[in-house]
This record gives structure tokens, C-alpha cells and sequence, in this order.
């Protein structure tokens, strides 16, 4: 079957098509999204068997470190261990194209966090669409850069993506071209400490002692 292709306004995102999202993905369907930084594969937390699917789409391990995509700060607590110093830190630097690394809550699925670390990854997208998706399911994306198998780059245009993953997912999101560049990454210690795994399209300064 076909996936549902909906072109939403990338500044003004029309709240009839974004209920039409949420609700594949709310069936447990997969779908591919624009972020601030490329094209994404996601789906809801609790979607087991979706989540399975975008493991075969990428050809990845089931053991691949997936990301929450969140609106703002105030699902934080729920998911990873944070103090007063790290919750302003990120704050003052989000909505943005970071990736923070943090100590997982009983609250995340053990197979979305890194098993060894017992980590999982966070992101607050500067993407409008994104946003009114998130703002109306009201719980976290999870989510997963859309690199095609034997490609380096992620997937930038959803015409393309349309063509090559049209049967494989339920719904994909033209929100026009977006310029794929990676994101800074940022790993907390276990001393709340911040170190710079990736430095990409994140300015890192703020996160360097």
C-alpha cells in the first residue's frame, strides 16, 4: 500500500493535516518527517512493531541509539536524569540542531536507550512542523535520522524519498527540501559535566569548559 502524502506549510503548519499525521501514527504507522537537520523516520514510543520496521528500512541494529523528539523542556524529567545546571543549559540553547546524550529514567523503553550506558538521546527540533506534530499527540516522537542503507548522507527531499520508500512506510511529510546537516552532539558524564561528542550544525562553545 501506498503512504499517505501530505504537504503541510513548513512555517504555518495546517492543523487538519497535522490531526491527519498524528493519527497514522497514533495506528502504530511510521512515517517520515522533516526536522531541522534532514528527514526523519518515526514513530510513537510504545509502537514495538514499528520501530522493528524502521530497524529494517535503515538496515540497522535493533541496539541503533534512537532519539526523543520533544517540543520543549517539560517532558525532561520524565525520560533522563537531569540537575538545575544541565536543565538551563539546554534551555538556553533549544529549539536547535543538538543531539543531548543523558542518563535514561525507568520511564524509556529499554530498547530505544543504549543498553551498555543506559542512555538515551533527546532533541528539540527548530521545525514548526514537528513542533504542531509533537504538540498534538502531546508525548515525544521516537525518531531516527533517514539514511538509506549503503548511503552517507541522510535524505533531504521528499519528492525522492516518496519514490524510494513509498510502500515502505504510512505517511511521509513534504515540508519541502531540507538541507541535511548533522547535529551537535552532546554527552553528559555521570558528574553532570557536558563533552562534545559531534560537533555539526550546533554552535559547540557553549558546551566547552
Amino acid at each position: 500500500m501506498q503512504a499517505e502524502y501530505i504537504n503541510i506549510h513548513p512555517d504555518n503548519p495546517q492543523p487538519r493535516y497535522v490531526r491527519e499525521v498524528c493519527e497514522i501514527l497514533r495506528r502504530g504507522g511510521v512515517g517520515v518527517i522533516p526536522t531541522d537537520s534532514a528527514y526523519a523516520l518515526c514513530c510513537m514510543l510504545e509502537q514495538k512493531s514499528a520501530m522493528e520496521r524502521i530497524v529494517r528500512i535503515r538496515e540497522i541494529s535493533k541496539k541503533h541509539n534512537f532519539t526523543l523528539l520533544t517540543r520543549d523542556l517539560s517532558e525532561l524529567s520524565t525520560y533522563a536524569h537531569v540537575d538545575n545546571s544541565v536543565f538551563r543549559l539546554i534551555k538556553n540553547n533549544i529549539p536547535g540542531p543538538y543531539t543531548f546524550i543523558m542518563a535514561a529514567t525507568k520511564e524509556v523503553p529499554r530498547r530505544l536507550m543504549n543498553e551498555k550506558r543506559r542512555t538515551i538521546g533527546m532533541r528539540v527540533p527548530d521545525n514548526a512542523i514537528v513542533d504542531a506534530i509533537i504538540a498534538a499527540l502531546n508525548e515525544p516522537l521516537m525518531s531516527c535520522t533517514l539514511i538509506l542503507p549503503g548511503c552517507e548522507d541522510p535524505e533531504s527531499d521528499p519528492v525522492s524519498i516518496n519514490e524510494k520508500l513509498g510502500k515502505l512506510v504510512d505517511v511521509i511529510v513534504d515540508g519541502g527540501v531540507v538541507e541535511p546537516r548533522p547535529t551537535t552532539v552532546i554527552r553528559f558524564d555521570e558528574d553532570d559535566r557536558p563533552l562534545v561528542r559531534r560537533v555539526g550544525a550546533g554552535d559547540p562553545a557553549p558546551f566547552e569548559s
